[in-house]
């Protein structure tokens, strides 16, 4: 029997309705507001948190903002089991399950505030108490595909008129999609930044869909997508070639030259900008495809020492749970000897035949042994605390700076997964309700290992790269819409029309 179904038979007790928040319904979110949902004994309820009406399907908006006629494709409507939708002032009086739209504002130990961002609500804010809490707030996407605008700050003179305010409906993402199309169809050169998938599957969109246009791809590395296997960035930088593409590797973008009005409005000739190193791109659009940034601001604002200042990631032990040590536990520093030492003692009572030279257990070598390094500098292994402030708050995907896990959809949903999971371990732990000695309920905490790095990236219509299991490999089987329905199959909604998915 599952660690899920076991939780679910656990008896009610005379307390009333506790609560385990998720905040953000995307991959991650979902997934996690799924398990608990099936899982949570009686007594508890799940609240998933997000701004949006509908899951985004964030890896089709490149597409959709490019091609016409399949942009409502991208937003899914929420399909999860015994989750039913609710008003932010009923919210309160809830003990189902329930999701709820609105904008998570701020968060504590045990308390989040939450404000409509429905158009015209006059509901008030709201304080919600809960036990436990998954933060799955992801990242700030790319300027090209942030529909909600998060930098405002970055603009040109590049860039057309500003799109429409977003405000997390179907119909205004659909909108914002629509005037994306635009831009792209109304310039006659496009210049994208940044080498990673994003920019790979806009420039190539973009070239195979409007082969009369000058595409250029910028990037400041010397290798396409280069968290990947080589043969990736020969695979890309070939079918980008292949679509007359160019491709400019290792220089970087002037941003100054953005503010250089080289050509009127309506003037045949086109606007250009320059490298660092004075090379010339001709560019009427401007796609900044340069990363994402951690959406982690709520967690810095609860305890700034939740989060990185370094990378903006919050910090996670491997059972997910957000990592601040309690004042009195520091993280062991070891030198290059401490291993050295480690190791001779092991040798040594081996050859003694002490009863303490049996191997250590592959856990207890995880923590007491910090990774292997030939610096000499000193080694710190900042996870090796298990204890933390917040053992009630998990944090999952882009947000989680989660040993080095690409930041991508799939690891939002095995992290959500072991957060899941860990949450009904400790409250059959606590509740101690129908557990018998043994229960792997009440064993330890599971950990996350990252698997290896997995993609798949388009190349124009129909070719596509991807890497799974350090294999490298290409198809030529892609459709225009980029077979959304799978999607839709995995969010619940099979067997759904065209006409359906306008929903």
């Amino acid at each position: 029997m599952s660690i899920a179904t076991k939780a679910s038979h656990l008896s009610a007790t005379e307390f009333p309705t506790k609560t385990v928040v998720i905040l953000g319904g995307s991959y991650g979110g979902s997934r996690a507001a799924h398990l608990l949902a099936e899982g949570i004994p009686q007594g508890w309820r799940v609240v998933l948190v997000d701004r949006n009406s509908h899951r985004n399907h964030f890896y089709n908006f490149s597409r959709y903002a490019v091609l016409a006629g399949h942009e409502h494709k991208a937003f899914i409507p929420y399909n999860i089991n015994n989750i039913t939708s609710s008003s932010l002032s009923d919210l309160p009086s809830c003990t189902s399950h329930v999701r709820v739209q609105a904008t998570i504002t701020s968060i504590d130990d045990h308390r989040i505030t939450l404000s409509p961002n429905l158009p015209g609500s006059q509901e008030p804010d709201l304080e919600l108490e809960y036990d436990y809490a998954i933060y799955a707030l992801g990242s700030h996407l790319p300027q090209p595909i942030d529909l909600w605008n998060h930098q405002k700050g970055v603009k040109s003179s590049l860039q057309p008129s500003a799109i429409s305010t977003y405000g997390g409906t179907k119909s205004e993402g659909i909108s914002s999609l629509q005037e994306r199309q635009k831009r792209v169809e109304a310039a006659r050169s496009v210049l994208v930044v940044g080498g990673g998938a994003l920019g790979i599957q806009f420039a190539s969109d973009i070239a195979a869909i409007y082969p009369q246009k000058r595409v250029t791809l910028l990037h400041s590395r010397r290798r396409l997508l280069p968290k990947f296997d080589e043969a990736m960035h020969e695979e890309a930088l070939q079918g980008l070639q292949e679509l007359n593409v160019r491709v400019v590797l290792g220089e970087r973008l002037d941003f100054e030259s953005l503010q250089n009005k080289s050509a009127t409005p309506g003037s045949p000739e086109p606007r250009v900008v320059r490298t660092l190193s004075g090379r010339e791109i001709p560019a009427d659009l401007l796609l900044l495809c340069t990363g994402q940034t951690p959406n982690t601001g709520l967690l810095r604002d609860m305890d700034p020492r939740a989060v990185s200042p370094d990378t903006g990631l919050a910090r996670v032990l491997r059972t997910m749970q957000l990592c601040v040590p309690p004042p009195s536990v520091e993280p062991h520093k070891y030198q290059a000897d401490d291993v050295l030492h480690y190791l001779k003692k092991l040798s040594l009572d081996a050859e003694e035949g002490s009863e303490s030279s049996s191997p250590p257990s592959p856990s207890s070598t995880h923590a007491d042994i910090p990774s292997m390094s030939s610096s000499t500098e000193t080694l710190v292994e900042p996870y090796l605390c298990q204890k933390t402030l917040y053992s009630n708050i998990f944090v999952v995907g882009d947000a989680a700076d989660a040993f080095n896990a690409i930041k991508a959809g799939h690891t939002s949903y095995y992290q959500a997964e072991v957060a899941a999971r860990n949450i009904l371990r400790l409250i059959s732990r606590n509740e101690k309700v129908g557990i018998t000695a043994g229960d792997d309920l009440d064993s330890e905490l599971e950990e996350y290992t990252p698997g290896a790095p997995g993609i798949k990236v388009t190349l124009g219509m129909t070719k596509s790269v991807y890497e799974s299991n350090g294999v490298v490999g290409t198809k030529n089987d892609g459709v225009e819409d980029l077979g959304v329905s799978v999607m839709w199959a995995a969010c619940g909604m099979r067997g759904v029309s065209e006409e359906d998915m306008f929903a």
